[in-house]
């Protein structure tokens, strides 16, 4: 057995950085507690998710700029760009947040300078919980080493005028060198028939986090289109929430099934008669957190023939183990994630397919819409953290399997609690999967990702296994070390009903496997499956 865990309640994972991006949620008593947001123990963390709970940095620099100010009885939000600070005052006043709605003279917006230049958008404090869907969601705001450096120079702080211009931001080398390596990462071990063109740096679109460069691709293609989006298949709960609150509305088809492949052709059918268009069709590849692998080639037919944007989130397949540039249009990935593998910085990329048929379509758009809002101090740590990214991964993919196929041997002994298991290897969808997967090289052998899901037969069986699991306990993955969440309770506790179409159960443990070593980490999960 691995040494016990020592990482407080509300701690971030070891070595815990300044900007670490977990926290350990020991105890299924505080799971509940956590559900109802208790105030009590949300004071507790001293780490968070920093786009769930804004971090001490941001805090303290929000603080410095509302006293600079005199901004009494009022709140404020910071962001990197004047862009984004226009569509949070156009979030917050949209008619179709009903009474929380805030009228044009209770918000406002006010540049200022110190290291960087820093948009600030005012609004009542009892707002504040409001305002937090803005900065969760769409993941526009500044980081948390933006707000580190800048405090480092506090004194400087002034506020510009209207028509003052904005400091020149200098893009480190750090960039170019993360845009060459995604970019030659995505065309390592091409899986597939050759493609008419290679991936290059220009076609590498780097953001702050995984949420910001869904948010601002879906923004760019309202700009073009305005038209409604399909999500295929289900995907992490702030991807919805951005469907939901931005545009004329989207199709959740969440099982991802050929059955509601045939739904979603009906769907595009549909449309067509009507003389509408869906503007584009999301997936990610495979989903979150039950890991179903969607028929990219069908999905790809259905793009072509009624010319939707076909956009592929990969960030739990990995781009090292899959290739989706074979279908998709766009990829989206999340580096917060098994690239940058250390739990201490968001970031994300999305990147254009040279073979694409809309390929100079999109380049049009996104040289006519992106703006570079990811910082230079993310950009060196995230450099820095992917140098090892295929070594890394090969140990997260062996974990993963080695422990999929204990807790299969499991489901099947009907002595045992434990009732299901998801994996890209299991079930009706591991064909999709092994389709795109990557041929092995002497460099690296890809795998399944590092993350799977367990089922229980019962709330107080994943209860007692919850509380008996020596590895941390909260959200993230991807990263070095072993994380595990009663995912579909923790973000849908109070919307269980709802889950349940999509076979989304309270009895569901996702996990994460890290770079531990192998048998000391079955030892672990077979104590926590005994207590269960």
């Amino acid at each position: 057995m691995s040494a016990k865990i020592e990482t407080p309640s509300g701690h971030a994972i070891p070595p815990a950085p300044r900007h670490s991006i977990t926290v350990h949620l020991p105890k299924w008593s505080s799971v509940l507690r956590f559900v109802e947001r208790d105030p009590t123990l949300m004071a507790t963390f001293k780490s968070m998710y920093p786009r769930m709970m804004i971090h001490r940095d941001i805090k303290m620099l929000t603080q410095k700029i509302c006293e600079f100010v005199g901004a009494e009885g009022q709140a404020c939000l910071l962001f990197p760009s004047p862009k984004s600070a226009l569509e949070c005052v156009s979030f917050a006043t949209s008619a179709s947040h009903g009474d929380d709605a805030m009228s044009t003279d209770e918000i406002s917006i006010s540049t200022f300078v110190i290291k960087n230049h820093i948009c600030a958008v005012f609004f009542p404090a009892p707002k504040a919980m409001f305002m937090q869907a803005f900065w969760s969601n769409a993941g526009v705001g500044i980081s948390s080493r933006f707000a580190e450096d800048n405090l480092k120079h506090v004194e400087l702080l002034r506020k510009l005028s209207p028509n003052d211009p904005l400091p020149m931001v200098q893009e480190s080398s750090a960039q170019s060198i993360l845009r060459k390596r995604i970019a030659g990462l995505l065309e390592r071990a091409p899986a597939g028939p050759p493609r008419q063109a290679k991936v290059a740096e220009g076609d590498v679109y780097l953001f702050q986090s995984g949420m910001a460069a869904i948010y601002r691709v879906h923004q760019y293609l309202l700009n073009e289109h305005n038209a409604s989006t399909v999500l295929f298949g289900f995907a992490f709960h702030s991807t919805l929430h951005v469907f939901e609150d931005f545009g004329p509305g989207y199709k959740l088809l969440g099982l991802g099934t050929p059955e509601e492949l045939d739904q979603l052709e009906a769907h595009l059918k549909e449309k067509a008669i009507e003389g509408k268009q869906v503007q584009a069709v999301w997936a990610e590849y495979p989903s979150n957190p039950l890991l179903i692998t969607p028929d990219l080639g069908r999905l790809r037919k259905l793009a072509d023939e009624y010319h939707f944007v076909l956009i592929i989130d990969d960030t739990i397949g990995s781009f090292c183990n899959v290739d989706v540039l074979g279908a998709a249009d766009i990829v989206v990935t999340s580096l917060t994630k098994t690239f940058s593998g250390y739990a201490d910085v968001l970031a994300a990329s999305a990147v254009l397919n040279p073979s694409s048929k809309i390929y100079p379509r999109l380049k049009s758009m996104f040289q006519k819409f992106y703006s570079n809002d990811f910082y230079n101090g993310d950009a060196e740590a995230l450099e820095q953290n992917s140098r090892d990214y295929l070594s890394r991964s090969t140990i997260l993919n062996k974990n993963a399997l080695r422990l999929v196929e204990y807790f299969q041997a499991q489901a099947a002994d009907p002595e045992s609690s434990v009732v299901r298991v998801y994996y890209p290897t299991i079930g009706w969808s591991a064909p999709n999967y092994k389709e795109r997967m990557r041929p092995a090289t002497e460099e690296f052998t890809p795998g399944y990702g590092c993350l799977f899901c367990v089922e229980f037969d019962t709330v107080e069986a994943i209860a007692a296994f919850y509380d008996n699991l020596n590895v941390h306990l909260g959200p993230h993955l991807g990263a070095h070390l072993t994380l595990a969440i009663p995912y579909v309770k923790i973000l849908y506790g109070k919307e269980l009903d709802w889950a349940a179409k999509y076979d989304l159960r309270e009895t569901q443990i996702r996990i994460s496997t890290g770079l531990e070593d192998t048998e000391l980490l079955l030892e672990d999960f077979k104590v926590a499956v005994r207590a269960a």
